[in-house]
């Protein structure tokens, strides 16, 4: 049977949840299995498949190769629990073509669910597991303000907001003032829907909008998600919204870039995304195996389909590590078009943004010539970097935006500038700040 606390459980998110049962109660792993032992298991599998999985012909194809598998022998060598899981999980997905079936050995994960039957034992193990995401921030890793006014989240995982919904609501409220908005799903597995519906309605005005549709096999019965008519604190329909993605972001992670692509309301960056969106159940296989099953499908209101095998494609399609760098870049050329008033803030940080995005080489014999002190500040090259420190305060590395401009990443509304001659001979160390000042001191030594 289908557990139902699971039902709204995603991919990855879900094995992060319980993380912490991993390592408890594990038999010992050198138990070479039989030929009986790994025949009951592939039997228990494939009926799993038939009772549970979304596609039922797809079941029955799969459970029937296994078997085959198991009769031309390619499971026997596999004496060791976790590598014949493994391979299981292998087949499993290539099979169907679906990234969410996974097989453990994890006797841990059998003995904690068999024995939390009373209302005690129920109340520790959601204790346990709520611990566990707090420790986690509920996946809410870093909430920054970038330059230009634009606001970045970093979210690792979509928690269930029965738990998770003041930490959402409070990450939100921070973003209040903010012109734009990066939401960073680069390493995002997945989750709960709940927190897609709670982030994403603060992205729209009250009216409802249809975000995504849930086919669930065992009640042959479709669900559907809306956004909230209320959430504490203020909506921002008009703030600029961009997701970052990698071939990591996988299941509701997924949905919640596919639901804004599809309702355009989010600029996507990055990689195309792991393909993954069938959620998920796991079932005892064994006492000593789990079964992770997918058990309904998505079914998008715009585009009547789902992006399980192919991914979500982003708008703009660079490497997952400069997907930041792009999608800030991207942010300050757009604010720059729709406020002209506020032209001279976006002129100042995108040619540092930009300089990092290309790098500048500047020729070791200039940046030697820079070297020396020009009043209270003092510039030195070490590894081939220059370093700018004012009296005996911090060093900072000085990050070329041309031959005489540098800019400095830990403070963004400075700019150091070297004078030179009419003859090439550095003469003097300008400061230029973003609010219009400049000061000036002669190289003295």
């Amino acid at each position: 049977m289908i557990n139902k606390k699971n039902t709204l459980r995603w991919g990855m998110a879900l094995f992060a949840c319980l993380a912490f049962l991993e390592i408890r109660a594990q038999e010992d792993v050198s138990h070479a299995f039989t030929n009986q032992e790994q025949e009951a298991l592939i039997n228990s599998v494939a009926q799993l498949l038939d009772e549970n999985y979304i596609f039922p012909e797809t079941a029955k194809k799969v459970g029937m190769a296994l078997k085959e598998n198991l009769r031309k022998g390619i499971y026997t060598p596999l004496r060791d629990p976790a590598e014949l899981a493994g391979k299981i999980t292998e087949d499993l997905r290539s099979l169907s073509k679906d990234l969410h079936f996974s097989l453990q050995y994890n006797p841990g994960w059998v003995v904690e669910n068999q024995v939390t039957v009373s209302e005690e034992d129920s109340i520790a193990f959601a204790q346990q597991r709520l611990a566990a995401a707090k420790r986690r921030n509920f996946g809410f890793k870093q909430l920054t303000v970038l330059e230009g006014n634009v606001g970045y989240l970093n979210l690792s995982g979509f928690e269930d907001t029965r738990y998770a919904g003041e930490t959402a609501a409070t990450a939100m409220n921070f973003f209040e003032n903010a012109d734009a908005l990066i939401i960073d799903l680069r390493q995002n597995g997945g989750g709960s829907p709940s927190m897609i519906q709670l982030i994403t309605s603060y992205l729209f005005d009250a009216e409802p909008i249809h975000l995504n549709s849930f086919y669930w096999r065992q009640t042959d019965q479709t669900t559907q998600t809306w956004t909230l008519p209320y959430v504490p604190g203020k909506r921002r329909p008009d703030l600029d919204v961009y997701v970052l993605t990698s071939k990591y972001t996988f299941s509701a992670a997924e949905e919640f870039t596919y639901n804004l692509k599809n309702l355009e309301r989010a600029t996507i960056v990055g990689e195309t995304t792991g393909g993954g969106a069938h959620p998920v159940d796991r079932v005892a296989a064994s006492d000593k195996f789990v079964l992770q099953v997918p058990i309904g499908r998505a079914i998008n209101p715009i585009t009547n389909t789902n992006w399980e095998g192919t991914g979500v494609v982003p708008d703009i399609n660079v490497p997952s590590d400069k997907a930041l760098l792009t999608a800030h870049i991207t942010a300050l050329e757009n604010l720059k078009r729709e406020h002209a008033d506020a032209a001279p803030t976006y002129d100042w940080h995108l040619p540092a943004l930009r300089a990092k995005e290309q790098p500048i080489l500047v020729a070791k014999k200039t940046l030697e010539a820079y070297v020396g002190k020009y009043g209270p500040r003092k510039i030195t090259l070490e590894n081939g970097k220059l370093f700018y420190q004012r009296e005996e305060g911090p060093k900072y590395k000085l990050n070329p935006m041309s031959d005489v401009l540098f800019s400095i990443e830990e403070i963004p509304y400075f700019r150091v500038h070297f004078l030179k001659s009419e003859a090439g001979k550095t003469q003097a160390l300008q400061g230029i700040y973003e609010n219009g000042r400049t000061d000036k001191h002669a190289k003295s030594g």
